[in-house]
């Protein structure tokens, strides 16, 4: 076997509910799911779903805090619901697509708002809106096996114990089945993969210090603060 030129980089993982450890293959991210958010940021709700990524070692856990990113001024909180994928599939019907979860957690898409404002004027990508370093803070998964796959329920967020984001599962536009169906269209889904389902609106900006703290009825809690 040959040597490494440095040490490999240890697996991106998630803390499991009932024990163990969800190791992170690819972080895909939906854009625009549900229809007050998109009226928000001044987009048109009728489109197809689209998709970003984040790379795995963005994701952080266990409520550490994270920093304050640099190159921007205005650092958004968006929290989403995320699946965990269990099982391989390509091009999923949506009849089928939910055997294909093992479980869903709570998260948060922390977005550098100023640099995407940029990027969508530009026609440019997003990633380093996006795609930077710690930006998606995700508390732990809980196994379908236990909680069932949630179609409605209250996700909320809040920062500094002030309620900034109310919206329910049961608004987003694509639901995790047919979200799961059409992005194995394009790719083919792996365990590890975790997909962030999108965010209700309320996004808003947040500053060094501040406690973030999301919650899906059902599911779990994400916390975070600002270092």
């Amino acid at each position: 076997m040959a040597d490494f030129l440095f040490e490999p980089h240890a697996p991106v993982s998630i803390p499991i509910a009932r024990g163990g450890l969800y190791a992170v293959r690819r972080v895909y991210c939906v854009g625009r799911n549900y229809a007050e958010h998109i009226r928000e940021m001044g987009n048109d709700e009728r489109e197809p779903p689209f998709f970003f990524a984040k790379p795995a070692d963005a994701v952080v856990v266990g409520g550490v805090a994270i920093p304050y990113p640099p190159q921007t001024a205005d650092f958004h909180h968006e929290v989403e619901l995320v699946v965990a994928i269990g099982k391989d599939g390509t091009d999923i019907a949506v009849a089928d697509a939910l055997e294909h979860v093992y479980g869903y957690a709570c998260g948060l898409d922390m977005t550098r708002r100023d640099l995407q404002a940029i990027a969508k004027k530009a026609g440019r990508p997003w990633e380093m809106a996006k795609g930077f370093d710690y930006s998606a803070p995700i508390g732990t998964i809980e196994p379908a096996s236990a909680i069932g796959h949630p179609e409605k329920g209250a996700i909320t967020l809040s920062v500094n114990g002030e309620e900034r984001q109310r919206g329910d599962l049961s608004d987003q536009i694509w639901s995790v089945a047919e979200t799961i169906a059409y992005l194995s269209s394009l790719v083919t889904l792996k365990a590890g993969d975790i997909i962030m389902t999108g965010t209700p609106a309320g996004v808003g900006a947040v500053g060094r210090g501040d406690i973030i703290e999301g919650e899906i009825a059902g599911v779990g809690i994400v916390k975070t603060v600002i270092g």
